[in-house]
């Protein structure tokens, strides 16, 4: 709350003094509106510098000094070769500001590669920022379930989205079928959803090869420049990067890790919900989405029964779990209250009325 009370103090100094001064001379209100103006985007700039870390901003002033040598390099070849007028002091300020401006942005991008912590000193308290990147490729972004992991926390480091997966993303987006229309625009909520969220940090690279065409490549190399690790749930670019020596987070991997683990001889409890391939079998499904396969459960199909598990087996698609039912334990179904019948009225030969009596049937399991 100080803070915000300190900008606006700001902003409202600078309106001031423009007023007074009238720098640009301009009416006294216009000036003013153009200081805080002026004021405001000052502001805008600071809280996009505290975002930054040491290393972006060190990169930053050192790209920034390199783009104005440079610059005064190119000064003096047009101060020699234009004569001296309006056209050769606009290329020098031009050539200025263009120099600077590249050298920050550059220097901004490339300054999360430094390792401060190699200077020791008062920059040794950056070994422990060092920034784990992982590298997110459209596959994931569209699974959607990155957003969860992240949400709870698991997912630490930078994330970073290349540019190349955002113009992917964008032309699944807007293609003329509408399957892959949705899934694209679904990937795109899911980065909104990303930015918006506290926990995870998104970064947005422009770093591209365009000597290498397909874009699981790229995002393999971009892995090797920035040591990072590619975030995928694509099988074979989960192999590919594997080879090249390349870490690979597959969010399948993670999803089949965290099922609940069963062991042979276990009893469990599943509902049988259809017929399985091999005779006799009926195929169950437990809560997170693991097919069970129970023998001698074709005629049980529909109801709840207990299993003894025999193997579980692995696969790369995910887990399958092998049981077989006993009939002798038969089906497991809840007890229900007995059904209360009243009998109607009926009359006896001696003219007396028989009072009903109630009758107990008992309700069929369901």
């Amino acid at each position: 709350m100080d803070l915000i009370l300190v900008r606006l103090l700001f902003v409202i100094f600078v309106a001031i003094t423009c007023f007074l001064i009238q720098p640009f001379g301009l009416d006294p209100r216009i000036d003013a509106a153009v200081g805080a103006f002026l004021g405001v985007a000052i502001v805008v700039f600071e809280w996009r510098l505290r975002l930054m870390s040491l290393t972006r901003l060190i990169g930053a002033a050192i790209g920034s000094i390199l783009g104005i040598f440079g610059a005064y390099l190119f000064a003096l070849v047009i101060r020699s070769s234009i004569p001296a007028g309006h056209t050769q002091s606009f290329l020098q300020i031009m050539v200025m500001l263009l120099m600077a401006y590249v050298g920050l942005i550059v220097g901004a991008n490339k300054g999360d590669l430094l390792n401060l912590a190699a200077l020791g000193g008062v920059f040794g308290g950056e070994k422990q920022s060092r920034k784990s990147y992982k590298i997110l490729d459209t596959s994931v972004i569209i699974d959607g379930r990155i957003a969860d992991i992240a949400e709870t926390g698991f997912l630490d480091g930078l994330i970073v989205i290349p540019q190349f997966v955002l113009r992917e993303l964008q032309l699944v987006a807007d293609s003329a079928d509408s399957l892959k229309r949705n899934r694209g625009r679904r990937g795109l909520d899911i980065l909104q959803r990303l930015q918006k969220g506290a926990s995870v940090q998104i970064q947005i690279v422009e770093d591209d090869f365009p000597a290498v065409r397909e874009v699981d490549l790229k995002l393999i190399e971009l892995a090797k420049l920035y040591e990072g690790k590619i975030i995928t749930n694509d099988f074979n670019l989960n192999k590919v990067a594997q080879l090249q020596g390349v870490e690979v987070l597959n969010i399948n991997e993670l999803a089949n890790s965290l099922k609940p683990i069963v062991l042979p001889g276990e009893i469990m409890k599943v509902f049988v919900l259809k017929e399985g391939k091999e005779y006799n079998q009926g195929v169950a499904y437990l809560d997170d989405g693991t097919m069970v396969v129970v023998d001698n459960a074709r005629k049980m199909i529909g109801k709840t029964i207990d299993i003894s598990v025999t193997s579980v087996l692995q696969t790369t698609a995910g887990k399958m779990i092998f049981g077989k039912w006993d009939e002798r334990a038969g089906p497991r179904h809840e007890s229900r209250p007995a059904v209360v019948v009243t009998t109607t009225v009926a009359s006896v030969p001696n003219g007396e009325t028989k009072k009903p009596q109630p009758m107990m049937v008992d309700r069929p399991a369901e």
